[in-house]
């Protein structure tokens, strides 16, 4: 009965520590030897631009010196119009679409490429041209869909959307519930458009230099997908032979217990 209790512990005990990960493979921004992580990392931060693409959708509130004509600008939908102990001067318009071609249609002024700006430009971009019709035009820019999507072995894979266009690889992973601990922090896939083109970034989360990535700052549409570890599939393959094994032995030693 010994023999058989020690044999059944032993089988258990090799299955736990061929589960195991090496703590370093899940440790998030370890120490690099590199000091000047924080000035790079503020550098990053300052010169940050998130840029427009086609199809993004963009608030844009207008504001001048004439009310009256201002108003003609700032369109409501019903359904968006102000409620009560609101008004028209605090609230954005209906989101204007980027269009394929990377315009977007204003009232009056018509079509105004966007694309491939950052918000700043194309707020400057859209204030010279209504000061052909508004005195001294003032402009309130942002994306309405700032998104970004998480897939893999994450916590809670999906569609984030977010209203601040400064969105870090860490609050992305956060919003997401973390990686799971099969996620595979060394070979993390960052897919975005660039141009019209998709590029491929590898980012390894377990090195403190990540902060100061140009690829640090998420831009809208961008995919982050986290691939399993090498070794998950394998571990969960060995568990399905071996779990029916340990089952029955389980049953044989309750079995003799049970007999004595």
């Amino acid at each position: 009965m010994k023999k058989v209790t020690i044999s059944f512990l032993a089988i258990t005990l090799i299955m736990i520590l061929g589960s195991c990960r090496n703590v370093k493979e899940v440790t998030y921004f370890q120490e690099s030897k590199d000091t000047a992580v924080l000035s790079k990392q503020k550098f990053i931060e300052e010169h940050f631009v998130s840029i427009i693409q086609n199809y993004d959708i963009l608030s844009v509130y207008v504001s001048s010196l004439s009310p009256e004509a201002t108003s003609f600008f700032n369109v409501f939908s019903k359904s968006e119009g102000p409620t009560v102990g609101d008004s028209y001067s605090t609230r954005p318009n209906v989101g204007y679409l980027v269009d394929a071609d990377g315009n977007i249609d204003m009232p009056l002024v018509g079509k105004i490429k966007v694309a491939g700006l950052s918000t700043s430009q194309a707020k400057d971009l859209i204030q010279k041209q209504l000061e052909k019709y508004l005195q001294q035009p003032s402009i309130r820019l942002y994306f309405e869909n700032f998104k970004v999507t998480l897939l893999g072995e994450v916590v809670h894979p999906g569609v984030y959307t977010v209203t601040n266009e400064k969105l870090t690889l860490p609050e992305a992973i956060g919003l997401a519930g973390d990686l799971s601990i099969y996620g595979n922090r060394k070979e993390i896939m960052l897919i975005r458009e660039v141009k019209g083109e998709k590029i491929y970034i590898p980012i390894d989360l377990t090195r403190r230099d990540v902060f100061y990535s140009p690829y640090y700052y998420l831009h809208s549409n961008d995919i982050l997908y986290i691939p399993p570890v090498k070794d998950k599939v394998s571990q969960s393959d060995n568990f399905y032979k071996v779990a029916p094994m340990l089952i029955s032995l389980g049953t044989l030693c309750a079995f003799v217990l049970l007999k004595n």
